[in-house]
């Protein structure tokens, strides 16, 4: 009994462990290579308004970009509890992709419970997230908090909807353990986009006050 017990937690685990793959559709595979070209040229397209009004431009741009993100999950990706999660292959295999044999309903409705925990409870923390790495305190909650909002959309909605709130896949994302699938990889590159962004800006206000310093 110890065996079969010992044999199902580690086939629990593999599962748990086990990367997120898009989709088995046609829909899937053009929209999951469409959504990354279509963020980027969104903020491209909003770049000259973001620096001459961050408030409002982010603040437009986040209904656009939750629809564009729910609209990625649902078409794309397995949602949680689903036994479409593909399994590891094994050496010499190509990953297949997953396959959902529920209802559109089963997608839509953890997609919409993924961008209410992202909005209400990712922000806040990667709010806070972005104080303790030097956004101001006292001012600009604005700016922080849209930056914030804009990062939870893009990274959280993803893992929420693939991994629920399981507290064990969480503390592998949390510690860095998780398969490299797109989902985890889209959540890094946000979290390294956004750091990568803000380690110039020292350097642009060391240049102005030098410029003022001349004048």
């Amino acid at each position: 009994m110890s065996a079969i017990g010992t044999a199902t937690k580690a086939a629990k685990q593999q599962q748990a462990s086990a990367p997120i793959s898009h989709l088995d559709s046609d829909v899937a595979k053009i929209f999951t290579h469409l959504q990354p070209v279509l963020v980027l040229t969104s903020y491209y397209l909003q770049f000259k308004f973001l620096v001459a009004d961050p408030v409002t431009t982010l603040l437009t741009s986040a209904v656009p970009l939750s629809i564009l993100q729910t609209a990625y999950v649902v078409i794309c990706l397995p949602p949680t509890g689903s036994s479409n999660v593909a399994s590891t292959p094994k050496p010499g295999q190509k990953r297949k992709a997953a396959k959902v044999d529920a209802g559109l309903g089963a997608q839509i409705v953890p997609a919409i419970l993924s961008l209410i925990l992202a909005v209400f409870l990712g922000t806040p923390v990667l709010a806070i997230i972005l104080v303790l790495f030097g956004a101001p305190l006292t001012t600009h909650q604005p700016h922080t908090l849209l930056c914030a909002a804009h990062m939870s959309l893009l990274a959280s909605i993803p893992l929420i909807y693939a991994h629920g709130v399981h507290s064990g896949r969480w503390r592998e994302i949390v510690s860095l353990d998780s398969p490299i699938d797109e989902v985890f990889g889209a959540a890094v590159g946000t979290l390294l986009g956004a750091w990568f962004g803000a380690v110039p800006i020292p350097l642009d206000w060391y240049a102005l006050r030098e410029c003022l310093g001349k004048g």
